[in-house]
C-alpha cells in the first residue's frame, strides 16, 4: 500500500528480503526497491512448525505464534511515484463495528467450497467489504459471514492477498486501517482459506502508526 511517494507499507511476510534486486509494481509501473524495513518485533515461522500442522490438521500452534509477531515491513523505493496519491494512515482506536474495504488480486473462490484450485495469486484486482468486529494491539480482525448474515459484498483474502490493504472511507477519502495477514480457520478446513465462518487477522495499523513515522523520518 502507498502511504508517501516512496513509501510503501506491507505484511512482514509479503516483503522481499532485504538485498533483493526486486521491484513493486504501482498503476503498471515498476518502482525499484531501495531498502526494506521490517519491524523489529516480527518472527518468521520456522518450517517445523508447519510441517507439524500439517502432519496433526492442528493450527493452533500456528495461530498462537502468529498472533505474538509484528506482520509489518515498509518498503522504501529509489524514485518517488508521482501518478497515484498515496493513502492515509488511520491513527483512531474505534475501528471495531466500521464496514472496511478490502482490496486484491489474490486466489478467488467462494465460502461454500473454498479457494478455487488452481486460482491464480495474481489476477484481477476486486474488492469486498466486511464488518470489523474486533481487535488487540496487533491485528484487527473480521469474520466471512454466508448470505443471509453477510454484508451484500461480504469477502475475505485469498492467497497471494497478504499485506493487501483493508480501508474506510471518510469525507476526506481513504484511510489505511489494517493490512491482510493470517487467516483462523474453521475446524472442518483448519488449514485451508476462503470458507464461511473463518476469521481474517490484519495488522493494526493505528497501533503501528508511530513505528512508521519514525522510520520514514529517519531517511529523509
Amino acid at each position: 500500500v502507498l502511504i508517501a511517494p516512496r513509501w510503501v507499507v506491507t505484511a512482514a511476510h509479503a516483503a522481499p528480503m532485504e538485498g533483493m534486486n526486486a521491484e513493486v509494481q504501482i498503476n503498471g509501473q515498476a518502482h525499484r526497491v531501495e531498502r526494506v524495513f521490517v519491524h523489529p518485533g516480527y518472527r518468521r515461522m520456522p518450517d517445523a512448525l508447519g510441517q507439524a500442522a500439517l502432519a496433526s490438521g492442528n493450527p493452533g500452534p500456528i495461530h498462537a505464534f502468529l498472533a505474538a509477531s509484528d506482520d509489518i515491513a515498509l518498503i522504501q523505493l529509489a524514485t518517488p511515484v508521482s501518478d497515484v496519491a498515496p493513502v492515509r494512515l488511520y491513527r483512531g482506536h474505534d475501528e471495531a463495528g466500521r464496514i472496511a474495504t478490502l482490496v486484491g488480486k489474490g486466489a478467488t473462490g467462494n465460502g461454500l467450497t473454498g479457494l478455487a484450485p488452481g486460482a491464480p495469486h495474481r489476477g484481477e484486482l476486486r474488492r469486498a467489504e466486511n464488518a470489523v468486529t474486533g481487535g488487540n494491539d496487533r491485528y484487527l480482525w473480521y469474520r466471512f459471514d454466508s448470505p443471509g448474515s453477510g454484508l451484500p459484498l461480504e469477502g475475505v483474502i485469498g492467497s497471494g492477498d497478504s499485506g493487501g490493504p483493508l480501508l474506510i472511507r471518510d469525507p476526506q477519502g481513504w484511510q489505511l486501517i489494517g493490512l491482510g495477514s493470517w487467516i483462523t480457520a474453521v475446524p472442518e478446513h483448519a488449514l485451508e482459506a476462503g470458507y464461511y465462518g473463518q476469521v481474517v487477522h490484519n495488522v493494526r495499523i493505528s497501533r503501528y502508526a508511530g513505528w512508521i513515522d519514525s522510520v520514514m523520518d529517519g531517511e529523509r
